[in-house]
């Protein structure tokens, strides 16, 4: 009994994480109108609050799915420098390549990031979606990642203050009990300078906003505000391993809500 009260002290006295590490895939525009080469930045950063950008290293793979067909986008990239609210860290500049109508599923899986407050590793394999002359092509299909959200809803066009729901997978099978850390990208890349915006709210009080999968892996997510919404299933994963310490893989998905005007 001792033991037990002793551990829950323990962990009363962690203070919860207010904020998320989320990676970006980000683009000024979801729905493309014209065709050419869309650019995109990658930034492993904070953004409900401006806050902390961590080091980004050249991905693994880093690639376009568009009609099924995959498309390399790895030589693309550079390195550039982001300035969030409190640091600045190395990021990366590419292109994505948007001619015909239809879905462009950007998917990055980077190198696992050695976060040493927690001693462990994250891996976020981060999905996002453009279209273009809105056909949907290809937003519904797992990409066959080792993990991945699937989305329920249309991606790019969510209307704030209806619902997403997604559907979390590890090694193509439904992943139960998964909690999804919710992240509103408060503060946006500007692609010009380098920097961040200014928040244009602040994160609720009580930490990060979390959902947890149900058995089918569902979740599901009231979206109150158009702008640019993450989600990350944590640890969702099948490799729980780099380099002798423990590896949280977690999935990412990006989706933009919308006002109806």
């Amino acid at each position: 009994m001792k033991t037990i009260l002793l551990a829950a002290a323990t962990a009363l006295a962690i203070p919860a994480t207010a904020s998320a590490h989320f990676l970006l895939e980000y683009t000024e525009d979801t729905m493309i109108e014209a065709p050419g080469e869309v650019p995109v930045k990658l930034i492993f950063w904070h953004p409900f609050e401006n806050g902390h950008v961590m080091d980004l290293e050249m991905p693994q793979e880093f690639f376009v799915l568009h009609n099924g067909e995959r498309t390399d986008l790895l030589g693309t990239l550079e390195p550039v420098t982001f300035t969030g609210g409190e640091n600045e860290g190395a990021a990366l500049v590419g292109a994505v390549p948007v001619r015909r109508s239809g879905d462009y599923v950007l998917v990055t899986v980077p190198q696992p990031y050695f976060e040493a407050s927690e001693d462990l590793y994250i891996q976020q394999i981060t999905k996002a979606f453009l279209n273009r002359n809105q056909l949907p092509t290809d937003w519904a299909e797992p990409v066959g990642l080792p993990t991945e959200i699937v989305p329920l809803n249309k991606p790019y066009n969510v209307i704030a203050g209806s619902t997403f729901s997604g559907q979390v997978l590890r090694d193509g099978a439904p992943a139960a009990g998964v909690e999804i850390e919710i992240e509103y990208m408060a503060a946006e890349p500007d692609m010009t300078s380098g920097a961040a915006t200014q928040p244009v709210v602040t994160p609720p009080p009580g930490g990060s906003v979390v959902a947890v999968t149900g058995p089918d892996g569902t979740f599901t997510f009231g979206v109150p505000r158009a702008g640019h919404w993450g989600f990350a299933a944590l640890g969702s994963g099948p490799v729980t391993e780099h380099e002798g310490k423990e590896l949280s893989q977690d999935a990412v998905i990006w989706i933009r809500a919308w006002d109806l005007e």
